[in-house]
């Protein structure tokens, strides 16, 4: 009896003493998680942001600051402190440096965000709403994408971000003064495609002031004997075959011989015979002659 009791006991421990690494591993984080943590840290902080910040056994010192028109936050025994166009992680390590320089020699700070700030966001182009938007907190590209209704059938396949510097009344200002300079905006090109197939490098965190422009689609136009006759979309790589085939294909009385394109050179109209492995250019019209009887 004593050594089969002594037998279970053994087992018992040998179960709650197990390593840690024979448990089951944690899941990773849904990439929406992963989405969230990383816009949180690149979310550049701005005027009329409210910052929760904490500082390790000093009570007196946690509480929420307010950004002001200027960009800074009254801190105690810091003064002014600058904080605009930084993330929360560039604040706590200027905050720690400086409240450990003769203030409190083992500070430790944690900033996060306690209040978003108002941003105006400008969509324009071919969307189903464009127009400004107002957005408390953070945005991405696709959630103002959706906020506008998203694309309308004539999109084309990449739209561009406008980004000012300092904000668009700091673009305006200076434009007299420096109206080709390339501080002043910077264009991000994005892949729409990337975008729909949620490619997370695509989605890109908005800041205040910046102006999204969805141009439309390039076009071509067929005519003559086909059985949908008009304008369309040109995708890249598209061949004569492809663009007539858009257009309903050739009809009974049309030919797939003497297939002629009018398309501008050097400024001018000119008129060209194809075949149907060519590739369509922007603005190329496609003229399908009757078969011969």
């Amino acid at each position: 009896m004593l050594n089969r009791l002594a037998s279970s006991l053994f087992v018992v421990l040998a179960v709650l003493t197990a390593p840690v690494s024979a448990q089951v591993a944690p899941a990773p984080a849904p990439a929406a998680v992963q989405a969230a943590i990383s816009a949180t840290s690149n979310y550049l902080v701005g005027p009329a942001d409210v910052l929760s910040i904490k500082v390790f056994d000093e009570p007196s010192l946690s509480a929420n600051y307010n950004v002001d028109h200027d960009g800074t936050i009254t801190f105690p025994f810091l003064g002014r402190v600058g904080v605009k166009g930084k993330t929360l992680r560039e604040i706590e390590e200027a905050l720690t440096q400086q409240l450990r320089e003769g203030i409190i020699n083992r500070a430790q700070v944690s900033v996060e965000i306690a209040t978003y700030r108002s941003r105006a966001i400008y969509v324009l182009g071919e969307v189903r709403s464009p127009g400004k938007y107002n957005i408390e907190g953070q945005a991405t590209l696709l959630e103002v994408i959706a906020k506008a209704g998203s694309f309308t059938p004539a999109a084309g396949p990449t739209l561009i971000v406008q980004r000012y510097k300092d904000g668009m009344a700091a673009a305006i200002a200076a434009a007299p003064a420096q109206p080709n300079s390339p501080d002043t905006a910077e264009l991000l090109r994005v892949d729409i495609e990337d975008l729909k197939q949620g490619r997370f490098a695509s989605n890109v965190l908005l800041q205040d002031s910046d102006t999204i422009i969805v141009p439309a689609a390039e076009r071509y136009y067929v005519t003559g004997f086909v059985r949908t006759p008009g304008s369309f979309v040109l995708r890249p790589g598209m061949t004569i075959q492809q663009a007539i085939a858009e257009a309903g294909g050739i009809t009974e009385r049309g030919s797939t011989r003497g297939i002629k394109v009018t398309r501008k050179v050097n400024n001018k109209d000119v008129e060209i015979e194809v075949s149907m492995s060519d590739l369509v250019r922007p603005n190329d019209t496609i003229r399908v002659r009757q078969r011969l009887i």
